[in-house]
């Protein structure tokens, strides 16, 4: 839910959007659900199922079908539709709105927009629009990073060395999206796109050092706003007694806003290369993707040479 001036305020410009009455509704009236409306059928009187919490749209066929109406009339049904919970109307077209409209917006505290954009446009736009800011949220702790163009969430415990190894990364070319909180939104095509929050945008954390701006440092290129979670990659402090996966057959997966996402777990210890353990992950996940399992190549090869084996009575590999 957010308020039809903060509506006004982000999309305006890239919708066009022209107030032409209701100014005074812009702070009241809120956008409760991610639907539109085209008014249609609703002009006509017939309001089942008519649920007046859409931004309301009307186009060429709605304006020339209340012009064709006598102002009475236009009036009775205009006031049937623009209820207490209706948070906009948008005219497509810049349509001039009749007097009608104008005053019962004006009275009633509704804001009436009118945008240069086709009916068609304008509800598609709307509707990407309402789906995006509606989307599920989540924050995560950890610092995100774009590893030869994978989105890698680094995760651990405080102190383990997330920023430092994103330090490394942004060192050797790769970027930071964010550091310490990662919001994560997802997406209607059921995947999980992260970005940074306004106040820590672009800067990073080093103990010992303080606060930097990655893009003052290292230029704009090694910064970039938001990108898809493609894995998660956990720093744990190296465990003697802990069996790790020393083949990579078994796929982890962590679930986050009911969407799976791979998952390793990566020990730490003096004398590990953390930065070029974290790039050699991306590269084996792009490997997966493009259909390549090298744990699952080698177990076949292996299973074959000992079947092989045991066929030529050699014991040894």
């Amino acid at each position: 839910m957010f308020l039809v001036e903060e509506f006004l305020a982000k999309y305006g410009t890239d919708l066009g959007l022209e107030l032409v009455a209701g100014k005074k509704g812009l702070k009241k009236r809120s956008i409760k659900v991610p639907e539109i409306h085209r008014a249609g059928l609703s002009l006509t009187g017939y309001l089942k199922n008519y649920s007046e919490k859409r931004v309301l749209i009307m186009g060429k066929v709605e304006v020339e079908y209340l012009k064709s109406l006598d102002p009475e009339l236009r009036t009775q049904r205009l006031s049937a539709i623009l209820k207490k919970q209706t948070p906009a109307v948008i005219l497509a077209r810049r349509y001039r709105p009749m007097k009608e409209l104008l005053d019962l917006c004006n009275e009633r505290g509704l804001p009436l927009f009118r945008v240069p954009l086709s009916t068609m446009v304008l509800t598609n736009q709307m509707a990407m629009i309402l789906t995006e800011e509606f989307a599920p949220i989540s924050s995560r702790h950890g610092t995100f990073v774009e590893v030869f163009d994978i989105g890698v969430l680094i995760e651990g415990a405080s102190s383990i060395g997330k920023s430092e190894a994103a330090l490394g990364l942004i060192e050797r070319g790769h970027r930071l999206i964010s550091d310490d909180i990662v919001r994560i939104k997802k997406a209607k095509d059921l995947t999980l796109e992260g970005r940074g929050v306004e106040l820590t945008r672009h800067h990073m954390e080093i103990r010992g050092i303080g606060i930097i701006n990655v893009a003052n440092l290292y230029g704009a290129f090694c910064v970039r706003d938001k990108k898809r979670i493609n894995l998660i990659v956990k720093l744990e402090t190296w465990d003697d007694q802990n069996f790790y996966d020393r083949i990579g057959t078994e796929e982890k997966t962590c679930e986050i806003l009911g969407v799976k996402v791979p998952y390793s777990i990566l020990p730490v210890k003096p004398g590990r290369d953390v930065v070029l353990l974290i790039e050699a992950i991306a590269l084996n996940y792009r490997l997966k993707k493009m259909g390549y399992h090298s744990a699952r190549d080698f177990k076949t090869r292996l299973s074959k040479k000992i079947a092989l084996n045991k066929l030529n009575g050699v014991v040894s590999l």
